[in-house]
């Protein structure tokens, strides 16, 4: 087996264990729902992934960049029946370097459904390296559009940044999963 078949192999691995442990994560609770009383109970859950761009490169010296998301939700299942899938974009400015990629940040996002509106979440995240992934956990609370004054939760992710690009022309982009549940 040649070396960059092994890694390969070794990245399917750690992306399937970090989708099996997304999965399971955001798998509802078995809870009092069912009797209405618990207004924890999953109202959306969607899947799908997420693209992040870096403009110029980000490189281990810190510098002042931009960062683009493009989230898609390809498969929503909704109680009530309606949000097939969903969208969010966003541009903002970042100073940082790869070393510090993974402090927290807070922001305001705005999830588009396929039934023609939006939902507003105020959210906060912070993120870790896990088995050469960088999973980044978005929590919030929607505060405008549907599903207004319930929790948000999304998990994102995505690719470590490549040493040698780090250290070169610098780290561009990335696409991972991304898995949203609202509660």
């Amino acid at each position: 087996m040649t070396v960059e078949r092994s890694r390969r192999r070794s990245r399917t691995r750690a992306l399937a264990a970090a989708t099996a442990a997304l999965a399971l994560a955001a798998t509802p609770m078995a809870s009092a729902s069912a009797h209405g009383h618990d207004r924890r109970s999953v109202l959306l859950q969607c899947q799908g992934t997420e693209s992040v761009s870096y403009s110029p490169g980000v490189t281990f010296r810190p510098r002042h960049f931009d960062v683009t998301t493009d989230g898609r939700f390809v498969s929503c299942v909704d109680v009530g029946g309606k949000v097939r899938s969903g969208s969010y974009q966003e541009t903002f400015g970042l100073f940082a370097g790869c070393d510090d990629l993974l402090e927290g940040f807070t922001a305001r996002r705005t999830f588009r459904w396929s039934t023609g509106d939006t939902s507003v979440a105020d959210i906060s995240g912070s993120s870790t390296e896990v088995a050469g992934q960088v999973v980044t956990t978005i929590t919030g609370k929607v505060v405008k559009g549907r599903f207004k004054g319930r929790t948000a939760v999304e998990i994102i992710t995505l690719p470590q940044p490549g040493v040698l690009r780090c250290l070169t022309t610098g780290f561009t982009g990335a696409t991972g999963v991304t898995t949203l549940t609202i509660t």
